[in-house]
């Protein structure tokens, strides 16, 4: 399975490509850290975004994508613009018709680090472990898509069988 992750922000939004299977190493394709300018007005800056990630799923055809549920946070424009750029990439990954699945910080760091409770150098280091990476993905933003990635081909992937199996029955009259 092929993931497209994305840690949602407004002037820097972290996609990161990998790909596997549920249990087994993922193996990294692509990261990147998209920028746009806080001295543009939100349009075009949601424009920018929009634009770049549009390219990124054309370019890496991933299989389904991957984003980071926003969560509260003291300072409401901080979680305005991560939930407007949270919503042009569910939006792009629609576009592209691909499925799209949404999971918490803690959810994240669970999966990559066996604790909800880790922190970014510590999402980090397990990043660049599993990924076999020569030195730690830079910013912070591509280290936390390629967790999101990972998180998504490990449980995601399993979610998605489960839903496929549950559905299969209610179609048999196994389960209502």
């Amino acid at each position: 399975m092929r993931v497209l992750g994305v840690d949602p922000g407004l002037t820097r939004c972290g996609v990161g490509v990998v790909e596997g299977s549920p249990g087994r190493v993922c193996t990294l394709l692509a990261y990147y850290v998209v920028h746009s300018d806080p001295g543009d007005e939100l349009p075009v800056r949601l424009l920018h975004l929009d634009r770049s990630l549009a390219d990124l799923i054309a370019e890496h055809r991933p299989e389904s994508v991957a984003v980071e549920r926003v969560f509260s946070q003291h300072n409401v424009r901080t979680v305005m613009g991560t939930a407007q750029a949270g919503a042009v990439a569910v939006l792009g990954a629609a576009r592209a018709g691909l499925p799209v699945q949404m999971y918490t910080p803690s959810e994240v760091k669970a999966a990559v680090t066996g604790s909800g409770q880790a922190d970014k150098a510590q999402v980090t280091a397990m990043v660049t472990r599993l990924l076999r990476m020569s030195a730690p993905p830079r910013p912070a933003d591509a280290a936390d898509a390629l967790a999101l990635a990972i998180c998504h081909v490990w449980r995601g992937g399993t979610r998605a069988r489960l839903t496929g199996a549950v559905a299969g029955q209610r179609r048999n009259g196994g389960v209502r």
